[in-house]
């Protein structure tokens, strides 16, 4: 069974609801449908005007919708979503008229029902861009208590398993943060933390990777990584939360054990990592693609983490069965939130 099936199987146990904004492009439908017919949601709501969501349906050859139609422009809640939005923002000036206007934005208007309970998370990006989302995301449902910045991951489903047996790792942060800070480091463990025991269950064991293992070399770029390290240990020592942690490593001390047992012996993560928290976005952008390349991985995402709601990001490349995908690991995101 692949990730995605566990996901997908798991997503039927939640009885959740989802907004996918984008109804003007027909894999948007089409994938809302699938969403509903394969009970990976209770409810779908799709955003659009009657002649996109007519027009949209048409070209994906749907008779029948499943999903609930939402002209969000004519919607009741326009002008209230509007309002929020504006007290939100007010710090930075918006008025009611900047409420009105981000509310013309589909997008938007997805994060504000989410961020308002009136969907338990948010899937698009098939048509609009990395930024917009980014920008809906922050701006409408922002972080999650006790989380300064917003992250990603990718979810690697790997072709054969780790030394240690894991047939799925995690690496963070692959697609927000360029550089993060000792702080964000330990934002980015603790999202991606939550996004791994929402999506396997399990206990996170949190690797922060480096060219360095235990001080096997000096250089102010490992400075913040062994920071960052400290200070998640002190993290779930001080909450009392179930993750095993350790760092400075390099990826074979942190993913293999004989390694472990020469390189750190007495790591608590005994080369059994399942979570990879890279230095920046280069290493992390980098060593997704090899892996997803060279070695044949499935990579799903960047899933977006540490917000205070689940809202995805698509590729503009996807099919309907992507979305569909992305769905199930966003239903599997709103399970896990206290």
């Amino acid at each position: 069974m692949s990730a995605l099936d566990l996901f997908i199987a798991k997503a039927k146990q939640g009885g959740k609801k989802l907004v996918l904004p984008e109804g003007q492009d027909p894999r948007v439908v089409a994938a809302a449908n699938m969403i509903i017919e394969q009970n990976v949601a209770r409810e779908v709501v799709v955003l659009g005007s009657d002649a996109e969501l007519n027009a949209a349906c048409a070209a994906a050859g749907i008779t029948e919708r499943k999903f609930i139609a939402l002209d969000y422009l004519k919607s009741a809640q326009f002008e209230e979503f509007a309002q929020k939005f504006a007290d939100k923002r007010a710090a930075k000036g918006a008025t009611l008229e900047t409420g009105r206007k981000a509310m013309e934005n589909r997008i938007y208007f997805g994060a504000m029902m989410t961020s308002s309970n009136m969907v338990d998370g948010l899937v698009a990006g098939s048509i609009s861009s990395t930024a917009d989302m980014l920008r809906a995301a922050f701006q409408c449902i922002g972080t999650a208590p006790g989380i300064k910045i917003g992250s990603s991951c990718f979810v690697m489903d790997l072709k054969q398993p780790t030394p240690s047996g894991d047939n799925v790792l995690l690496f963070a942060d692959c697609g927000v943060n360029p550089n993060p800070t000792a702080e964000q480091l330990v934002d980015i463990a603790t999202a991606t933390s939550e996004t791994y025991r929402a999506l396997l269950g399990r206990t996170p064991k949190v690797a922060f990777l480096s060219f360095s293992t235990k001080g096997s070399a000096k250089h102010e770029l490992l400075d913040k990584v062994i920071a960052a390290t400290e200070m998640f240990k002190e993290k779930i020592q001080k909450e009392n939360l179930d993750i095993i942690t350790d760092g400075e490593l390099q990826g074979d001390a942190a993913l293999i054990p004989k390694v472990a047992a020469s390189k750190a012996p007495g790591s608590p993560l005994n080369g059994g990592a399942n979570v990879l928290i890279f230095p920046d976005l280069n290493a992390g952008n980098i060593c997704y693609k090899l892996v997803q390349r060279l070695a044949g991985a499935g990579a799903y995402g960047p899933i977006l983490q540490g917000l205070a709601k689940p809202l995805n990001d698509l590729s503009r490349g996807c099919v309907a069965e992507d979305i569909f995908g992305v769905a199930a690991i966003t239903v599997c995101q709103a399970m896990n939130q206290k």
